[in-house]
């Protein structure tokens, strides 16, 4: 079993200058072996509409992968580096070898997802240059347990090859029977960071059983930008959120009108924006805290299953397509509306809270399961029938069963049953939605059990 922990350390004056020179010379070499990579991509392509009639076609050039890019290292070790563009000399012997031989299995990674793709066919956008504020990581690939000189009761003291020890908070213990087998360090806003990979070979790694989904261990997931509401549960609970960006962003938005109107290069220019950058931090965490707690909340329910709806979060955040009349004239495309519903979007890291939801439901034995969300916000869970046509329709009043029907928790409910297999097929006749499909009486009586619980509770 391999996991993570992340400690702060605190490196003195020169270890500090020896680590941003280590970044400084690591990000040059990611941007070398990236730009070679580029040449080559461009060198070995050619349009099929614009290849010329009469033309010498050279011998292609052999692919650059990862070993021959790290057999460069003992080369550009014998001298200093000269950068072309700042004539900055870079010494290469200052940084651990297994430090550059992980930048270029960053870089290879990085340039296969982009021309081949991952496992499942997909493929990423073009790999980006680093620049300063984009490069901020470099790991030790080969580390071990004797690099721990001294834990005494709140801090441990490492040493990093060519750095020297280093002071580390301890603020939790290393569990008992793990060793370290890797070592990252981490530039943040607010100060450096440590994470040991730690592994201990007798946990078995862990692996799903077969669990059988039922309607009782089970819940629904329907992602909500509703007012205050963040989720709603196929248990007929509204969770409420936290939007950490919109309550943060009047004391940003003085803080970057300051930084503007300072000159370009003056250090009180550099402050302040040191300042946003842990303003930016600040809102990262208190997103990132909110997301574990709200994951814990919800698998504290004991449920073996969550069916989630599979957000397309690029699309939702997509600019509007730009409008022209006959004249190319541009019409308003109510771009400025959804530009505060993608900030939305992006607040609320839906992603990011599924991601993290897996990993927690993972250590306790549950599963997250996403689901193609089409029509489940429409239909009426307990009856089949299309009933919330238009999404400012946000309650239905059922006066048979005398219930007022959320709208959120009814698509929480979809997602359920979609889960489970029992959700109908929605057919398109003559332009119009028919609903196929039935459902037995104590599913019904569940549905409507929860969505009369739910009318009771008081709104958030």
């Amino acid at each position: 079993m391999k996991v993570t922990y992340q400690y702060r350390f605190y490196p003195n004056t020169n270890q500090k200058l020896t680590l941003n020179q280590w970044l400084r010379i690591g990000r040059y070499w990611y941007n070398r072996q990236l730009g070679d990579r580029f040449d080559w991509w461009e060198m070995n392509r050619t349009a099929i509409n614009a290849c010329p009639l009469k033309t010498s076609i050279a011998a292609p050039r052999e692919k650059p992968n990862y070993y021959h890019q790290k057999q460069q290292l003992p080369i550009l070790k014998k001298d200093l580096v000269k950068v072309v563009h700042s004539s900055e000399l870079l010494d290469f012997k200052q940084v651990d070898s297994t430090v550059m031989q992980d930048v270029s299995k960053r870089v290879d990674k990085a340039f296969e997802r982009f021309i081949v793709g991952d496992s499942k066919g997909g493929k990423s956008g073009r790999p980006r240059f680093k620049t300063e504020r984009d490069y901020r990581t470099m790991t030790f690939s080969t580390a071990s347990n004797d690099w721990i000189k001294l834990i005494r009761k709140n801090w441990i003291y490492i040493r990093l090859p060519k750095l020297g020890v280093v002071k580390v908070r301890m603020h939790r213990a290393i569990p008992n029977g793990f060793t370290i087998k890797q070592v990252s360090v981490t530039r943040k806003a607010d100060g450096w960071f440590i994470q040991l990979m730690l592994e201990d070979t007798s946990v078995p790694e862990f692996t799903t059983d077969q669990i059988i989904p039922t309607w009782d261990n089970s819940i629904g997931l329907d992602a909500v930008l509703h007012e205050d509401v963040y989720l709603a549960t196929s248990e007929g609970e509204k969770l409420p959120s936290l939007k950490p960006l919109r309550n943060n962003q009047a004391k940003l938005d003085r803080i970057s009108t300051k930084r503007n109107k300072r000159r370009r290069g003056s250090k009180s220019r550099r402050k302040l924006a040191k300042k946003e950058s842990r303003q930016h931090q600040k809102i990262a965490r208190s997103r990132k805290n909110f997301h574990y707690k709200t994951a814990h909340k919800l698998v504290r329910s004991g449920a073996k299953l969550f069916f989630h709806e599979d957000l397309n979060l690029q699309g939702l955040t997509k600019r509007n397509q730009v409008k022209q009349d006959e004249d190319g004239k541009y019409l308003p495309n109510r771009q400025s509306a959804k530009s505060g519903l993608n900030k939305s979007w992006q607040d609320a890291a839906f992603g990011q809270f599924f991601t993290t939801l897996n990993y927690i439901a993972g250590k306790a034995g549950a599963v997250v399961i996403s689901q193609k969300p089409a029509y489940t916000s429409m239909v009426l869970s307990y009856r089949n029938e299309i009933i919330f046509t238009d999404c400012s329709i946000r309650d239905y009043w059922d006066e048979q069963n005398s219930l007022i029907v959320d709208r959120d928790i009814n698509a929480a409910i979809n997602l359920k049953r979609l889960g489970l297999g029992i959700f109908p097929s929605i057919k398109r006749r003559s332009g119009n939605l028919s609903v196929v499909g039935s459902m037995d009486d104590s599913t019904t009586k569940e549905i409507l059990h929860t969505l009369h619980r739910a009318a009771k509770k008081p709104t958030s």
